[in-house]
């Protein structure tokens, strides 16, 4: 944990979240400043603070994220039209929190915003 991460306060329940799934590994809550109708933030409990920053012993955890990230698109049924997942390393591919995390992005086509140049 890093004290000054967001994330962190939010899986240490210091800070309030929507949170819609939940287990030993993960958290998945609501993205307070969405990009599309549904968008959820996949965090692992562990800090690791880029991509660049996983370990080989973090593998398995980096699978779970992405089951975890199916199973909600399931349960908010955005997995019958398609749905999009991001992982930003570094500030300039525009990660703001420095705490790994995958974006579940749907609920609208998403097409023109990769084609526009225009982010997730």
């Amino acid at each position: 944990m890093s004290a000054d991460c967001i994330f962190c306060k939010i899986i240490n329940r210091e800070l309030d979240a929507d949170i819609v799934y939940e287990d030993e590994t993960v958290v998945a809550f609501k993205d307070i400043n969405p990009a599309a109708p549904v968008h959820i933030l996949v965090v692992p409990r562990k800090h690791i603070p880029t991509l660049l920053d996983i370990e080989k012993e973090d593998e398995a955890m980096i699978g779970h994220l992405h089951s975890v990230a199916n199973e909600v698109a399931k349960k908010l049924k955005i997995d019958d039209k398609g749905f999009r997942l991001v992982i930003n390393c570094g500030a300039d591919a525009g990660q703001i929190v420095f705490h790994l995390h995958l974006h579940l992005l749907g609920g609208r086509p998403l097409l023109q915003t990769i084609a526009k140049g225009r982010g997730v």
